[in-house]
């Protein structure tokens, strides 16, 4: 009963941040519209011809998929990690019955509701501008897509929590998980549709986690992929998860053991 109260605990948190500070929830939503400026450039671009399988509506809704996308699976957890490390908060943390990564990802829920809420109001915009044909049609593919979303939210996660966990080792993190988000809205198909790269740096991409976290679901969203196709790319979706969760327990087992030796 305790160890569910304290998850119900930091459940309210998570919740009550986001609505103490919807405000900067509003700001954060609005700073991610880098999707809409490409938006407008690709449908300028496709206005005088098609690109690849791209009209301008199909451009239209690829980005309009990808900010629902980016609103429902960002973490940004690496930062308060940072913060905790720093200051010695995460010895506070150390001590409750629930492990620090499982209160995060708490937190990180409860926030979920004010980011859902976001997303429902863009997808309602784009089905009013473009219709149902802006989506799959295909049941399977949209439950495959709810296996995705998920994933694509928890390698997020497990890619802040290694990220953030190098505190442990450096004076500070943010300066790597700042390149990776670098790399992350040019590889993922955030600004660029993974199927516009040359085939070699596609081919090499296929094989990266940065698709994974954005790309796949926005491509399952409106409707790329066949069933035996999306079923393949999930399943090395899981894959890249797996490996997330890997890299976040090596990197936290040796940086608290290192972190308690030295006194948090």
């Amino acid at each position: 009963m305790r160890l569910t109260d304290n998850l119900r605990a930091f459940l309210r948190v998570g919740a009550v941040e986001a609505l103490a500070y919807r405000a900067d929830v509003i700001v954060w939503l609005l700073s991610t519209t880098m999707p809409l400026i490409m938006m407008a450039f690709f449908a300028a671009v496709t206005r005088e011809g098609g690109i690849g399988r791209y009209q301008e509506p199909q451009i239209v809704a690829y980005f309009l998929a990808t900010f629902i996308t980016r609103s429902l699976t960002a973490s940004w957890i690496s930062w308060q990690i940072n913060l905790d490390v720093r200051d010695g908060t995460l010895g506070s943390r150390l001590m409750l019955p629930v492990h620090p990564l499982v209160a995060y990802a708490v937190e990180s829920v409860g926030g979920m509701p004010v980011r859902v809420l976001g997303s429902i109001v863009i997808a309602a915009v784009m089905l009013g501008l473009l219709g149902p044909s802006a989506v799959g049609h295909d049941p399977v593919i949209w439950l495959l897509w709810l296996v995705s979303i998920a994933a694509a939210w928890l390698l997020s996660l497990f890619v802040s929590f290694a990220i953030g966990g190098l505190a442990f080792f450096v004076d500070s993190s943010a300066k790597v998980m700042d390149a990776w988000l670098a790399a992350l809205f040019v590889f993922s198909g955030y600004l660029i549709p993974i199927d516009l790269f040359p085939p070699r740096v596609r081919a090499v991409l296929d094989w990266l986690p940065f698709r994974y976290q954005i790309g796949l679901p926005v491509e399952l969203m409106v409707g790329v992929h066949d069933r035996a196709t999306a079923v393949g790319l999930v399943a090395r979706q899981l894959l890249f998860v797996l490996g997330g969760a890997l890299a976040t327990f090596m990197v936290w087992r040796r940086g608290v053991a290192r972190f308690a030796a030295y006194g948090g």
